[in-house]
């Protein structure tokens, strides 16, 4: 039985009409993503929204918290004075657990670590109705899909890669805290009408390629940026063919592009795994409206009609792919990896291969890695890497070792870490991290920003299938071609590994003992959550201050911020995760990444107080002290990665007023507005030179703030000279009130007891 199915009735019984009603509107025939956002509007549509321009209110159905950034998403909901979560809502503990010695005893010292951070999380949850995965269930995205998920519904989930449950057909949607605090309110959520993709997959994969080569090549058709406000939508016989899981690694990565999300229409792999992970229920559902749960024949049989950009790729012809390094669009085909990694000067010795991650931890994930695991021993090889794995869930652990997976990557010398992110979001304690000495990984996540892995900025880390992982972690090389090379094993022989293989699902079904869950109480209103005001961890919210109604005048020059700069940048994580609860504290990171445009350093920032360079934060807080606002200024696609509202809170805290940059990734642009940020990017990508270091700068125009109407900008510079330019912005007329009014929670919070 699923998980809220009464909801889920709900929506498909009144699926249908709402697909109709939506198709009269439109006059033609729809997408399957466009029939999922037509029946989650919060109201009837008037006429049609125009894609990438006009702002929607729509009514997820479900939300979803990890435990990094559902600290701060909770923090602001007990603000909001909401007696119960509106809609369904979980909270994963997956974030805080440190991967470093082996799964039994990492947990058991992330529970001790971490304790106050999980009472603090158990206890919101159980007051406010919302269901609660302990420490070691596994991660949000896996357990989103076993659990939760289903064709045809909307989530918004606090991580960037709540798009996971595309691979369930979902449109589901990564957002930041303030956002899920909205729906938990029981209010619209907004979100710009996207563009929308259609990628035609055609032919079936082979061989050594997997599903997560689609979305490496996807990621280099289009680069980081490409997909910046709009969803993919997946479609074709190739679609078709993929099994449930492997859409979702390529719905994951999907936001690696920028995407907003990206889905697949329902079909048999769904309906397979629904019914293996004890949802038969649900699919019976879908299979009564499974007409409506895709895209209309009309559209895949003339895509370019419906689609603002159409892209076809052949499975059948589907290369693996490795990615990196530094960034997960740098594409290479496994045939010319060894000629890119020569002539790049990268580190040809791999030190390390991990699988796993809500990327890639499947059950046929792992099928297929032990698969080639099996053939160390069988070929007469030793593994040349490091190798680990982490599990994505308590249900996946628990049947990969029933049917004898963990010994065969116990044989090759593989450490299995706990059911959590782990290394993927920088909670690797790896030993010699601190030398910062050149050196390979490669993995099977979605990211590889510098640091992220092990916060060693001279790591240099590949994204590949755990196929590609598995077979390169054993030959140690980045140079090797398990598809045409041999290996030489330990009696001099020449050998070839043979082609992974895995089933798509346990042949014995899915198993386990304890899943991890905790229902809320059912009814909390009793149960108290507790703060100390001596933690370090954890820190209750002051509302921010509302806008004065004057001009930004004097505004001091922070940081103008050279080249990418993604969230990791702007708040790392790693060890930082342990603050993600307290704002002052984890503030100590703001921008210590970001590369100084004017010295090529990083937290190394003039204070125009002292003349001296110092920290970032450092010299911010000298200036909040003072009373002196300040502006930070970026390059394009600014606020990349993951959905950290903590890169737009932090700055908000510290007495940044501006946020200035060639463009914005669409989650952090929401974010800052929503924390009552100015978010502003330059008519002319030039003006960027016009910036100096010792900026006096104005922003005016403010007192008549309205849709569609571009701010002037002033910088005095140190001469006496003057740069004024106009600068533009995307605040309808509700983001408006938002940043009038200091931040959208404080419109929640005074409207609540109304």
């Amino acid at each position: 039985m699923a998980f809220d199915i009464e909801m889920i009735k709900k929506v498909y019984s009144n699926f249908p009409a709402h697909v109709e009603a939506a198709r009269k509107l439109v006059g033609k025939p729809l997408t399957y993503t466009e029939k999922i956002l037509y029946a989650h509007l919060c109201e009837k549509a008037a006429s049609p929204y125009k894609r990438g321009a006009d702002y929607v209110d729509f009514a997820p159905d479900r939300v979803a918290m990890q435990d990094a950034t559902a600290q701060m998403a909770l923090l602001q909901f007990m603000q909001a004075g909401i007696a119960k979560a509106a809609v369904p809502s979980t909270v994963h503990c997956d974030h805080l657990i440190t991967a470093k010695v082996g799964a039994e005893k990492d947990l058991a010292f992330a529970n001790a670590e971490s304790k106050e951070v999980y009472d603090f999380l158990g206890s919101v949850s159980n007051k406010y109705g919302i269901g609660f995965w302990k420490p070691g269930a596994g991660i949000i995205h896996q357990v989103v899909l076993e659990n939760y998920a289903f064709p045809g519904g909307m989530m918004i989930g606090t991580d960037s890669h709540t798009v996971n449950a595309g691979g369930l057909g979902m449109v589901a949607i990564g957002v930041g805290g303030a956002d899920a605090c909205d729906v938990m309110a029981g209010l619209p959520w907004e979100l710009k009408m996207p563009k929308l993709i259609g990628i035609k997959l055609t032919g079936k994969l082979s061989g050594w390629a997997s599903a997560k080569d689609v979305i490496l090549k996807v990621a280099g058709i289009l680069t980081v940026k490409g997909g910046t406000d709009k969803i993919i939508e997946y479609f074709g016989d190739g679609a078709i063919s993929l099994s449930c899981t492997g859409k979702g690694t390529i719905c994951n990565m999907g936001a690696e592009v920028g995407a907003t999300t990206s889905t697949f229409g329902y079909d048999e792999s769904m309906s397979r795994y629904l019914k293996a992970t004890g949802r038969a229920d649900v699919a019976t559902l879908a299979d009564g409206i499974k007409a409506h749960l895709t895209g209309d024949p009309e559209v895949y049989a003339n895509p370019s009609l419906y689609f603002d950009e159409v892209i076809e790729i052949n499975l059948s012809e589907l290369e693996p792919h490795v990615n990196g390094p530094f960034t997960p669009d740098l594409a290479t085909p496994i045939s010319k990896l060894k000629e890119a990694a020569e002539k790049n000067g990268w580190p040809l010795k791999i030190e390390a291969g991990l699988i796993g991650s809500c990327t890639n931890s499947s059950y046929e994930d792992i099928a297929r890695a032990v698969s080639l695991a099996k053939q160390v021993s069988a070929k007469g090889l030793k593994s040349k890497a490091e190798f680990m794995i982490n599990p994505g869930s308590e249900q996946i652990r628990y049947t990969i070792e029933r049917d004898g997976f963990l010994d065969v990557f116990d044989k090759v010398g593989a450490t299995v870490f706990t059911n959590a992110c782990g290394p993927c979001i920088g909670m690797w304690d790896r030993v010699g991290a601190e030398k910062q000495e050149k050196n390979t990984i490669i993995h099977s996540f979605n990211r590889n920003f510098a640091k992220r892995a092990d916060g060693n900025p001279n790591t240099y880390a590949f994204v590949a299938s755990p196929e590609i992982v598995t077979a390169l972690a054993i030959a140690g090389n980045l140079s090797f071609n398990p598809i045409t090379d041999t290996l030489l094993n330990e009696k001099g022989e020449k050998v070839k590994l043979d082609e992974p293989t895995g089933n798509e699902l346990p042949p014995k079904g899915f198993a386990v003992e304890d899943a991890g869950y905790q229902a809320p109480a059912a009814d909390g209103s009793s149960v108290k959550v507790l703060v100390e005001p001596t933690s370090k961890r954890l820190q209750l919210l002051d509302p921010f201050a509302a806008w004065d109604g004057k001009e930004f005048t004097g505004l001091k020059l922070l940081i103008k911020a050279k080249g990418k700069c993604t969230t990791d940048h702007i708040s790392m994580a790693g060890p930082w995760l342990k603050f993600r609860g307290h704002l002052d504290n984890i503030s100590n990171n703001m921008l210590i990444g970001a590369v100084n445009y004017f010295n090529e350093k990083t937290d190394s920032v003039k204070n125009q107080i002292t003349g001296a360079y110092e920290g970032v934060p450092v010299v911010q807080r000298q200036y909040k002290a003072k009373g002196i606002s300040s502006i930070v200024v970026g390059d394009e696609n600014y606020g990349e990665g993951s959905s950290r509202e903590h890169a737009a809170m932090e700055p908000r805290h510290l007495g940044v007023k501006v946020v200035l940059v060639k463009s914005f990734a669409r989650i952090h642009e929401t974010n800052l507005k929503k924390q009552g940020m100015l978010a502003v990017t330059f008519v002319n990508n030039a003006d960027y030179d016009k910036i100096k270091e010792d900026d006096i700068i104005d922003i005016t125009g403010i007192s008549t703030f309205a849709l569609g109407k571009n701010l002037t900008l002033t910088a005095t510079h140190s001469d006496g000279s003057k740069a004024s330019f106009e600068v533009k912005h995307s605040y309808n007329a509700q983001q408006i009130e938002w940043f009038k009014a200091g931040g959208a929670l404080n419109i929640i919070r005074m409207n609540a007891g109304k």
